[in-house]
């Protein structure tokens, strides 16, 4: 919980915590991401409600479809195909799904310290897919963090 300037508790939402796959074979990718979403009002220039999913065109309109649940779901999405496919998963899945991101991840680096032993023991890599937008056809890919990593990637 999160204690208020007048001393109310606040409980924070949980984080899921959830893996998939333990072959010592396959290294262990961990997904990060946030479901939870910066406030809005049609008033800010939405066409629809934000806070409802909607399809124009094609186009998918809603508070969160990019930042960060739709990333979120993309995921998931892959490992359920690989899953309908009964293709083997090409590496073992962890995720880490927060509802704080946009309040500073309250409650997130404690959970990384205590779990840093068991849930995450075992990670090789971590996939942050909280990314941006460079405009409406160009997205953008983030390879390094703040100094943690950087390497280069060549797509042909």
């Amino acid at each position: 919980s999160l204690q208020l300037p007048d001393g109310e508790d606040l409980p924070l939402p949980p984080v899921i915590l959830g893996e998939l796959g333990k072959d010592p074979q396959n290294p262990t990718v961990c997904f990060y991401g946030h479901v939870d979403v910066q406030p809005a009002k049609k008033e800010d220039g939405w066409k629809t409600d934000p806070y409802t999913l909607t399809e124009i065109n094609g186009n998918l309109y809603g508070r969160g479809a990019t930042d960060n649940k739709g990333p979120v779901l993309a995921w998931i999405n892959a490992v359920e195909t690989f899953r309908a496919l009964k293709l083997a998963m090409p590496v073992n899945f962890k995720f880490v799904i927060e509802g704080m991101e946009e309040a500073g991840s309250v409650g997130l680096e404690k959970l990384l310290e205590e779990q840093k032993q068991c849930f995450f023991s075992d990670v090789d890599y971590i996939v942050i897919s909280d990314n941006l937008w460079l405009s409406n056809k160009k997205p953008a890919l983030t390879y390094g963090s703040r100094g943690n990593i950087c390497f280069f990637v060549e797509v042909k």
